[in-house]
């Protein structure tokens, strides 16, 4: 950060901002500032997201924390002159609404703004993600040189199990667990990948931390590869996230170029470097054995376990893969201290957690909150409650997540209390639906995309997604047939149990939740004098071919 006596307007860039001409407005305000003589008292600093989505540009002004979104190239000569020459609030775009402290801009102070809940966030929308200075300013890289120079990799694990963090990917398997396997295989080389290919529809938290805060995945990598005894790591990152690929690039280069990767980090004789793995845009890649066979130059199919990544994963060599946002919360425990991060969260799953939230809210965007918070705080606090109609339903975790209705509002988002109601959080994105969606049509939309992305591996995967795809179909045009939900809860538990991956189960979640909940509205798409006909011959034996 530049001196705090110094203005400041942080211009969010990131992949949406800049279709909306964030860069534009950012040269435009570094022009204007210019002609109006204010380049030495105002700085203009590129960051990553800000929070908000879906409001074009947005920038952040500091002192005071204002926020203010759709800006564009011609309001800037407006926006200086009120702000920064007539000293008050530019009112034509400052956000409406009073905002909660984890959407406003808070004045910088990295320890400070960790008690309002922020430690994956705590950096983005503050500081420039391509300058490794600001980085460092803040306290990056002081976890790295802690570990290096005071601690041994079984106590950098055994800080990791007892801050209780699990992985955010949206399985929830104990971190710290999981570095203990790889540790425990005395097998060289081994290796650290980080998971970005980040394939869920309506998730793009991980793309919003790698734009806004490279650098703490690079040290967090880094610290992970010295405790479980690595010298080399990959980001297998989706090809689609140009933005992220391009600001994790040259992180790379300038943590290499300040000697905090490579050879002989901090003069300790640690080395590690880091490699940028590109995916092809195959959702089932998200699944770490598929992830490993495509950065192998396969297909990008799952394997069969065990035996497991830790034992035998990239090369057929112990490997350690973890999350984005997992990984995002390395640096601040080894700083902070397992208890300190147990402050956070439940009891039983401490923390934060990172969500999109998107859909009929009137402020969609990024945030980051407590484990344990409940939905109708998330959408009444946080996301300023429902823009239009009634809430109906929420979808939790994604295309492949849990669909709510009303009566989970309450219910506390983290591993354990859903669980016990045979839910899971799933990756961290909330679809929150008002009372004008269909629930078979919404299903159906979710059905085409597994169809589409199912690897075809496993028949069950690549002709059940179908079946069920074209039954939704059905009770959308009200032509089911008298048994519909059955055979589709049928197909769903078939997939959940034989599926060949964690992915093609998942399928299964949508579908079972929705019918648990929303079942009465589903039986209304059902024709009760449609009957099914025998398959004919030729029907059969293109089943059977297709298999």
């Amino acid at each position: 950060m530049t001196d705090k006596n110094i203005a400041q307007i942080l211009v969010g860039i990131d992949s949406n901002t800049v279709l909306s001409g964030a860069r534009k407005v950012k040269t435009k305000l570094i022009t204007e500032l210019s002609s109006h003589g204010l380049s030495e008292q105002i700085k203009v600093i590129e960051t990553g997201s800000i929070g908000p989505t879906n409001q074009g540009v947005v920038l952040g002004v500091f002192p005071g924390g204002e926020m203010y979104a759709n800006i564009t190239e011609d309001d800037i000569e407006e926006f200086i002159q009120e702000k920064f020459i007539k000293g008050r609030t530019y009112q034509k775009r400052l956000m409406s609404g009073t905002l909660p402290d984890e959407l406003r801009l808070l004045e910088y102070d990295s320890r400070k703004t960790q008690h309002y809940g922020r430690i994956v966030l705590n950096n983005c929308g503050r500081i420039s993600p391509d300058d490794i200075n600001e980085y460092i300013g803040v306290g990056g890289y002081e976890a790295l040189g802690h570990v290096l120079q005071e601690k041994s990799p079984e106590e950098i694990i055994e800080i990791i199990k007892e801050s209780g963090l699990r992985g955010r990917g949206g399985a929830g398997f104990p971190t710290g667990l999981k570095w203990s396997f790889t540790f425990g295989e005395k097998k060289y080389p081994k290796y650290v990948i980080c998971n970005a290919d980040e394939g869920e529809p309506g998730t793009f938290k991980d793309r919003l931390i790698m734009e806004g805060d490279p650098h703490k995945i690079i040290e967090a990598m880094t610290i992970a590869g010295y405790a479980v005894e690595s010298e080399f790591g990959y980001i297998y990152i989706r090809g689609e996230y140009k933005l992220s690929i391009e600001r994790l690039q040259n992180a790379i280069k300038q943590a290499k170029g300040m000697g905090l990767l490579g050879k002989n980090i901090f003069g300790s004789g640690f080395n590690f470097n880091i490699q940028i793995k590109i995916g092809a845009g195959s959702y089932v890649c998200g699944e770490e054995t598929a992830l490993l066979s495509s950065m192998e130059g396969y297909r990008g199919e799952p394997r069969i376990k065990p035996p497991y990544p830790a034992q035998q994963g990239f090369l057929q060599q112990p490997t350690l893969i973890n999350n984005v946002e997992t990984l995002a919360n390395i640096p601040s425990i080894i700083l902070n201290g397992a208890e300190w991060f147990r402050r956070f969260g439940a009891k039983s799953t401490p923390g934060t957690k990172v969500y999109t939230v998107l859909g009929h809210v009137n402020r969609p965007g990024l945030i980051e909150v407590p484990m344990g918070i409940t939905l109708r705080e998330i959408i009444y606090d946080y996301a300023g409650g429902i823009s239009s109609g009634q809430f109906k339903m929420a979808q939790i975790g994604g295309a492949a997540g849990d669909v709510f209705s009303k009566q989970l509002l309450d219910t506390p988002l983290e591993y354990s209390s859903l669980q016990e109601l045979g839910h899971n959080l799933g990756s961290g994105a909330l679809l929150i639906m008002n009372d004008s969606v269909s629930v078979s049509d919404f299903l159906a939309s979710c059905m085409k995309f597994f169809v589409h992305e199912s690897c075809g591996r496993c028949s069950v995967c690549r002709i059940g997604t179908k079946h069920i795809y074209e039954a939704f179909k059905r009770l959308n045009k009200k032509e089911g047939y008298f048994d519909e939900l059955e055979n589709i809860q049928d197909i769903a538990s078939i997939l959940k149990l034989t599926a060949f991956c964690p992915l093609g189960q998942s399928v299964a979640q949508p579908v079972l939740s929705a019918l648990k909940y929303f079942g009465g509205e589903l039986r209304e798409g059902i024709n009760t004098e449609k009957k099914r006909k025998s398959p004919t011959r030729e029907q059969n034996e293109k089943v059977v071919y297709y298999s």
